[in-house]
């Protein structure tokens, strides 16, 4: 009878073992599979906002500055989307700009904002409201009219100037002075400003970039 009960307990054991070994398989594979989906899950996120940041953005097609005097006072920055952009609201949007010697941080604020040129490129908009810390914005083209002075919002073909201060911010732009910078948006691709200012100014229009 002996040997008998020590059969049992060891079966019983065994079994006791059994089951904890399953328990343990069960919460192991459960973790593998949470970790998985969360990882699933993760991927995707990252691929949409990969694919996002790759397809959206802004370029500077050309860059134009304003003679004054010896210097150069307004510079027009000449924006578009890039092809398959998302929308890109300019509220949103910040310009990243040095001379070499200064670096400022512009933003847009709505009392410098035009829906039309009505008085030439550096006529329409009261430059003396364009400060040291803000850019300009002028409609050259919305297509589906979804920019306002409130959301000035960027999309498939539309054609915008931004308008800068220069002499708010650098005193002004002389002759052989290297400027870099970056237009900026929210989210996707930066334009590049990349210029260095002519030998000497004859006329009062002058291309940059």
């Amino acid at each position: 009878m002996r040997h008998a009960d020590d059969n049992a307990a060891i079966g019983v054991g065994a079994l006791i073992i059994f089951i904890a070994m399953i328990l343990v398989a069960g919460i192991a594979a459960s973790v593998i599979i949470q970790t998985i989906n969360n990882l699933q899950q993760q991927a995707l996120i990252t691929g949409e906002q990969t694919a996002r940041d790759v397809s959206t953005g802004l370029r500077v097609t050309h860059i134009s500055g304003h003679k004054s005097g010896s210097t150069i006072d307004l510079m027009a920055v000449y924006i578009r989307p890039t092809a398959g952009s998302a929308d890109i609201d300019l509220t949103y949007t910040y310009i990243s700009l040095s001379n070499s010697d200064n670096q400022v941080i512009l933003n847009f604020t709505n009392s410098t904002y035009a829906s039309s040129v009505s008085n030439g490129l550096f006529g329409t908009l009261d430059d003396t409201k364009i400060t040291a810390n803000s850019f300009g914005v002028l409609e050259i083209r919305d297509i589906d009219n979804s920019s306002t002075s409130s959301t000035p919002v960027i999309n498939d073909d539309d054609f915008f100037v931004l308008l800068i201060n220069t002499t708010q911010c650098f005193s002004g732009l002389s002759t052989r002075k290297e400027v870099t910078g970056k237009v900026i948006p929210e989210q996707g691709i930066s334009g590049v400003i990349s210029f260095t200012t002519p030998s000497s100014f004859v006329d009062t229009i002058i291309e940059l970039q």
